[in-house]
């Protein structure tokens, strides 16, 4: 089959050959929603030109042959079959000549083994050999018109499960905007009154990916003169008491069954389903938006470096005016995360989220100097103690007391399930009770 194959072309090849993003948009175009124009370059290709340090033979004119009726501009994006949000390169209104897909393929291939990258893998134990394909795709424009703009959606809340869409957009811009957090975004709900149609048509796409996937999702999109793209999709793993409302919320709706519900719940996911909340009496010097769940408590770095170095003593609370790919050795280091700009789809947030650390970005009037940070009228020095809160957004001066909830009527309602499939209904620990149920589900 070649390098090269177009979205249309894959028939149930995995996501280990054409990478998770390109997985995703055959998954689009699949079932019929709107998708721009692209070709795939498998991860074959990316890991005979590691090996190699050229270009497979062949591979230059099956790129030229599939790009040309693409039109131009094209973007270039790593799709790995693991997520890297970030952490590879992106080339973006590249024009489409034979010079220029090579040296993008080329810059996004070599970018695999960039250290920005390499520490991301292991950090998440993503294997160094897998390689990543690549999308080159059509580019439509956020920023075309009056009635153009972009943003990321998840279908359902991924603080609390809520079935409700949640997400950011941002009018006139691109989605790198959205996701750099370097600009400030609108509440995805902003959507509906600004673009109605835009907004139905986003509503009716992730009801479609829901019904299909039998899941959350998250979407990436941008509209461009009033018409609606999809550019991204994934599953949107949620996280503790989110994740057990979702497969709860998910069998009373008739999309999967008890048994599959109790089956997509973790230990790991009860062991956080109550979530640690600052105490009420703590001093709060700040607010922005909690987009992973979780207290940190740490002394203030203000640089990835800093953060490194100073993590070897003891916790460290990463503050940064927002956060970047090269950060990433920082965000590792770190037990918390804060920054001044950004929002729940920024580089931040959606790093915190896949180490799981708690964050806190958007926070309004911080300012981030070389040796202290200020808000609100509060300055921090670099080395004091601050205490932030993933769920609620607050961050507190010193070491402030932490408190956690009980569980929600969801967890009930899932432990009762799973001692009906047991039929054991002895005291035990939640986690005892829900892997008593999934052992007899596997047996069955």
């Amino acid at each position: 089959m070649g390098w090269v194959r177009h979205l249309s072309a894959f028939v149930d090849e995995p996501p280990e050959l054409l990478g998770g993003k390109a997985s995703g948009l055959v998954l689009l175009h699949r079932l019929g929603l709107p998708v721009p124009a692209a070709v795939v370059v498998t991860t074959d290709a990316c890991r005979a030109f590691l090996r190699d340090g050229h270009l497979p033979d062949g591979l230059s004119t099956e790129l030229a042959a599939a790009v040309t009726p693409l039109g131009t501009p094209v973007s270039v994006r790593s799709g790995a079959a693991v997520s890297m949000p970030g952490m590879m390169d992106t080339i973006l209104n590249l024009d489409v000549t034979p010079d220029a897909l090579d040296q993008a393929l080329k810059s996004v291939f070599s970018s695999w083994n960039t250290p920005r990258a390499r520490t991301y893998r292991t950090l998440n134990d993503i294997p160094h050999d897998l390689g990543t394909a690549v999308i080159v795709q059509r580019m439509v424009f956020g920023d075309r018109d009056a009635h153009s703009g972009s943003g990321v959606a998840f279908s359902r809340n991924p603080d609390t499960g809520e079935n409700t869409p949640f997400g950011e957009v941002l009018f006139g811009h691109q989605g790198s905007d959205v996701v750099s957090g370097r600009v400030l975004t609108h509440p995805l709900s902003s959507l509906a009154d600004r673009e109605p149609l835009v907004w139905q048509d986003l509503l009716a796409a992730l009801r479609r990916l829901e019904q299909h996937c039998r899941d959350a999702c998250y979407v990436e999109f941008t509209y461009e003169s009033g018409e609606l793209w999809l550019l991204q999709v994934r599953p949107a793993r949620f996280g503790g008491a989110a994740a057990v409302r979702l497969a709860t919320d998910l069998a009373d709706e008739h999309v999967i069954d008890r048994s599959a519900a109790l089956l997509r719940v973790s230990p790991q996911h009860l062991r956080h389903v109550r979530t640690p909340r600052i105490a009420p009496e703590a001093n709060v010097i700040a607010r922005g938006l909690g987009v992973c769940p979780g207290v940190a408590s740490g002394r203030v770095a203000v640089t990835a470096d800093e953060a490194v170095r100073m993590a070897a003593d003891g916790p460290v609370v990463l503050v940064r005016p927002e956060t970047s790919p090269d950060d990433i050795r920082g965000l590792a280091a770190a037990t918390g995360i804060v920054t001044a700009r950004g929002g729940p789809a920024s580089h931040a947030a959606v790093v915190a989220r896949s180490i799981g650390k708690p964050a806190v970005v958007g926070v309004a009037d911080l300012v981030v100097a070389c040796d202290s940070v200020s808000v609100g009228g509060h300055t921090v020095g670099v080395g004091a103690t601050v205490t932030i809160d993933g769920s609620s957004g607050a961050v507190a001066a010193g070491m402030a007391r932490v408190v956690v909830g009980g569980a929600d009527e969801s967890l009930h309602r899932l432990l009762e399930w799973a001692d009906e499939v047991s039929g054991d209904r002895s005291a035990r620990e939640e986690t005892e009770r829900l892997e008593a149920a999934q052992a007899v589900l596997r047996r069955r």
